[in-house]
């Protein structure tokens, strides 16, 4: 798995073009502020470890999150940072499983539209907390 986490004081996006036959019909634009945005890349080989995965995800995120002073994140699969990838499912799995977590433990959690690529806008402030790589 490949982190990529960058607080945004301004987060949005817009569906563009389905890339997961069976992802459900989107056409939405949202913007968010104040949020911790995950890029996250599962690779071929963490599919031996769901749970694991998860858990690493979800505390990392946290992590960041208490590190940029907000209960705001977003998860956002971004299967450009291996050369190696996990099937879509198992990535919608464990991003939906990581998301309940977040609720969970008090955190506003949300997911980008899953199988799109999006228009994306990123406004982040030059702090080093706020960009951090992570890989496992």
């Amino acid at each position: 798995m490949k982190l990529l986490l960058v607080y945004a004081e301004r987060f949005g996006y817009r569906t563009t073009l389905k890339t997961v036959k069976t992802a459900p019909d989107k056409d939405e634009s949202v913007e968010i502020e104040d949020a911790l945005v995950g890029f996250i890349h599962f690779e071929a080989a963490d599919e031996q470890d769901a749970a694991g995965m998860e858990t690493k995800l979800v505390k990392n995120l946290k992590w960041a999150a208490r590190k940029n002073e907000t209960k705001r994140i977003i998860l956002h699969s971004f299967a450009h940072l291996s050369d190696t990838k996990a099937s879509p499912e198992f990535a919608a799995r464990v991003l939906a499983g990581a998301e309940t977590r977040l609720k969970d433990a008090g955190y506003e959690a949300f997911q980008t539209p899953f199988g799109y690529f999006l228009d994306l806008e990123l406004s982040a402030p030059g702090r080093p907390s706020a960009r951090v790589f992570k890989s496992f």
